[in-house]
């Protein structure tokens, strides 16, 4: 038995209830990257740069708004490539990072194609999400304590007793879990590779009722 599902002093009926619901994403966050080599730092910091504007202009193109996109700041690092025990310079690596919010999912793929076409050469992953998160929470919470009420009721049914008052709340998991789930089954080659799927919230609270006999 799980240590947040048990309660030491026994008083009455302690029981865990889990519930979660399902939403479809309506946001989307890409993670891409600009990495640039080039001999002399100057050159590599100023392709960086040429790229790093290419991207905002596209994505504004999209109507995308420069608050829902966050760019870190250019870093630069010696790039060598190492053969046996002999290593050769290649250049300076200048690299910019980009965390991009769209809420226009029908956009995704095309955003994707043109922020690659415009410089981005590295695409680090793509989040989905929903904003009503604080809905949903509560909402899978309710529900996780009316399971765990159905399920007190029963045991209790079952013994010949009956329900006192609610003298125990313990939230199990106080920052519900948001999952990305796939309806597509995985496969690489299917049309929807980047369908949302749904976003599911969990919860979980482990309740104590007090028990009236007779």
């Amino acid at each position: 038995m799980y240590d947040t599902q048990s309660i030491d002093s026994p008083w009455g009926v302690s029981v865990f209830g889990a519930a979660d619901v399902s939403a479809t994403p309506d946001l989307a966050r890409l993670k891409v990257r600009i990495t640039e080599t080039r001999p002399k730092p100057a050159e590599a910091f100023a392709e960086t740069r040429a790229a790093v504007n290419r991207v905002r202009e596209v994505l504004r193109g999209h109507g995308v708004p420069d608050g829902a996109v966050s760019t870190s700041r250019l870093t630069l690092e010696s790039e060598w490539v190492y053969k046996g025990n002999e290593r050769t310079f290649l250049g300076y690596e200048c690299t910019a990072a980009f965390a991009i919010e769209l809420r226009e999912l029908d956009l995704l793929e095309q955003v994707l194609v043109d922020v690659v076409d415009a410089g981005a050469n590295q695409v680090d992953g793509v989040d989905f999400d929903v904003t009503t998160k604080r809905e949903l929470r509560a909402e899978a919470r309710r529900a996780a304590v009316a399971a765990a009420r159905e399920k007190a009721e029963l045991y209790a049914e079952a013994a010949g007793v009956r329900l006192g008052p609610v003298v125990h709340i313990k939230d199990v998991d106080s920052e519900p879990i948001a999952r990305y789930r796939s309806h597509g089954g995985g496969g690489g080659d299917s049309e929807n590779d980047l369908a949302p799927g749904s976003i599911r919230v969990s919860a979980g609270v482990l309740l104590g009722f007090s028990l009236i006999h007779g």
